[in-house]
């Protein structure tokens, strides 16, 4: 495993990171399973490991702060986010001052720590004054709750908006992002990363297989793979990525991995990796040898010949306007 900087800042992150967003966690097999996946991901160097206080209604977080309690503190770099709601109540969801507080605190006694590496903001909160979010963080960063803060799917104008405050009100940094980044879903090189680049924050992406379409278990004109993503899940995100068009780029782009001699899963998240401002790619898993496949990413290096050839494959086209 290789580990890079959190942006420009001291903290170091392994380059593969396991998520708990979609952690299975219903029925003691599940849970055992899930387990083993992180043990192995641990085992195998990974040193970051993500959650929400919104995943499985809490129970997400409660699962990794057991898993991780074998295993010495300083060793491993926690997560957790807040904005989705998690209560009936009026103030039970955003980005208010009391909201973030509340939500910390829980999030620390489900995980049985005295503090987090990193704490995200789910969503921008419209609701909130964006100087109310950032003194907040800044005060728990202050308190010894949170190390790191930063922010998940935000705009380039959200982003803006809430390093202007914190220049202003001469408030702790916010250090890293956490955004959707994957081959077939290159929004944040518009203009996220050179916010980033410029203000020294880190990025840790998610979704990098996009839901699964670039394992290329999904193939054109053939049956759903049994007990795949597609079949089960709820909010139907992978099957509207199953396309003629991306099924037709995932097999090029399977043809590369496989002159290479390497699943495409890991050329995807080799892809990623190519960008010096990822800091970390954050993977998920359903049982430890998906863990393996995907820690092979790390340190594999993409050919240049590879790489030009995958930009022609992916044929994309950043937003640009041209004035005068």
């Amino acid at each position: 495993m290789q580990y890079r900087n959190l942006g420009k800042w001291g903290l170091k992150v392994s380059e593969i990171s396991v998520g708990s967003w979609m952690t299975d966690l219903n029925g003691l097999g599940a849970a055992e399973t899930a387990r083993q996946s992180i043990r192995a991901a641990y085992d195998a160097g990974v040193n970051f490991f993500d959650c929400a206080d919104a995943y499985s209604g809490g129970e997400a977080e409660i699962f990794l702060g057991n898993a991780l309690r074998d295993y010495k503190r300083s060793s491993y770099i926690v997560s957790s986010k807040v904005f989705f709601p998690v209560g009936r109540g009026a103030n039970d969801w955003g980005l208010s001052r009391k909201h973030i507080f509340e939500q910390a605190e829980n999030t620390l006694k489900n995980m049985k720590l005295d503090y987090l590496d990193l704490y995200f903001c789910h969503r921008f909160d419209p609701t909130t004054p964006v100087e109310e979010t950032m003194q907040a963080l800044s005060d728990l960063v202050a308190q010894g709750k949170i190390l790191y803060y930063g922010v998940s799917e935000w705009s380039p104008v959200q982003m803006m908006s809430a390093l202007s405050a914190i220049r202003e009100l001469h408030l702790r940094p916010l250090s890293v992002i956490q955004p959707q980044y994957n081959m077939v879903d290159r929004y944040i090189e518009d203009e996220i990363i050179r916010i980033c680049t410029e203000n020294g924050i880190g990025i840790v992406s998610f979704s990098p297989l996009a839901q699964g379409l670039l394992t290329g278990k999904y193939r054109k004109g053939q049956p759903l793979p049994a007990g795949s993503r597609a079949t089960h899940q709820a909010d139907k995100q992978i099957n509207r990525l199953l396309t003629d068009q991306n099924l037709e780029t995932v097999d090029r782009l399977s043809d590369v991995a496989a002159r290479l001699g390497v699943p495409l899963a890991v050329l995807a998240l080799a892809w990623i990796l190519r960008l010096p401002q990822i800091s970390s790619v954050i993977t998920g898993a359903s049982k430890p040898e998906q863990i393996e496949s995907n820690i092979a990413a790390s340190g594999f290096r993409i050919p240049p010949d590879a790489l030009g050839e995958i930009e022609k494959i992916l044929d994309y086209h950043p937003f640009v306007r041209k004035i005068g």
